[in-house]
């Protein structure tokens, strides 16, 4: 596996936030990437009575979106959940998980935000930049930032700000159905982190990666109830 970074997670509140900030320069908010033939979704569920954590990596044929590969992981948290801190409690089992892949993929989608983010450094961000994997951020609701309203029809979008900064995009991927939050993560821009999650959502709200990790976080932890 490789890594641009490598520190410890169970970090006090002050720690977590000093290393957002020092990491955040470091990543690439351009295009950086050859043929994406495979994309991975990766998603993290807690358990609802425990400390246990489930994530899944699950990999898609970009082309076909038909998994090619798949991996999971337990693991006990030993970070709190902290809006704008989940990154330190969700990569270890995600790293955990990712070291069972045989398809390293090309390219992440992460179920939480990226550059859309208090500091720009968001799970995605973090994820990617510890893999060394383009990343995007695909988030089912709001964590900071304004935004008007985008028209009802598939591919609408309207930027998102933080003041006079876009962070981002709110994007409908479906028709008259709840838009997603689309960030930049890792060594992606923020007009193709868009175009490959409409390209990865032809049927549904979420994109196919992370519908696919989603699905397999809660078969996991169904398993343990």
């Amino acid at each position: 596996m490789s890594a641009t970074i490598r520190h410890r997670w169970d970090l006090t509140i002050p720690q977590a936030t000093a290393l957002q900030n020092q990491l955040r320069t470091d990543v690439v908010d351009d295009d950086r990437f050859s043929k994406i033939r495979t994309v991975a979704g990766a998603d993290v569920a807690s358990q609802r009575r425990g400390p246990m954590l489930y994530a899944a990596i699950i990999v898609l044929d970009a082309q076909t979106l038909e998994v090619v590969d798949g991996a999971s992981a337990r693991q006990e948290a030993t970070f709190p959940y902290v809006p704008g801190y989940l990154s330190f409690r969700e990569i270890p089992p995600l790293l955990k998980a990712f070291e069972n892949l045989r398809v390293r993929p090309d390219l992440i989608v992460c179920d939480g935000q990226g550059r859309a983010h208090p500091r720009r450094f968001g799970l995605a961000c973090h994820l990617g930049l510890r893999l060394d994997l383009p990343a995007i951020g695909c988030a089912k609701s709001r964590l900071i930032g304004t935004h008007r309203t985008p028209g009802d029809r598939r591919g609408c979008r309207a930027a998102l700000r933080d003041k006079r900064e876009i962070i981002g995009e709110v994007l409908r991927t479906r028709d008259r159905v709840k838009p997603v939050y689309v960030s930049v993560g890792h060594r992606i821009s923020l007009p193709t982190a868009r175009r490959w999650i409409l390209r990865l959502a032809p049927d549904y709200r979420l994109p196919e990666p992370i519908r696919a990790a989603h699905h397999a976080v809660n078969r996991l932890r169904r398993e343990d109830q």
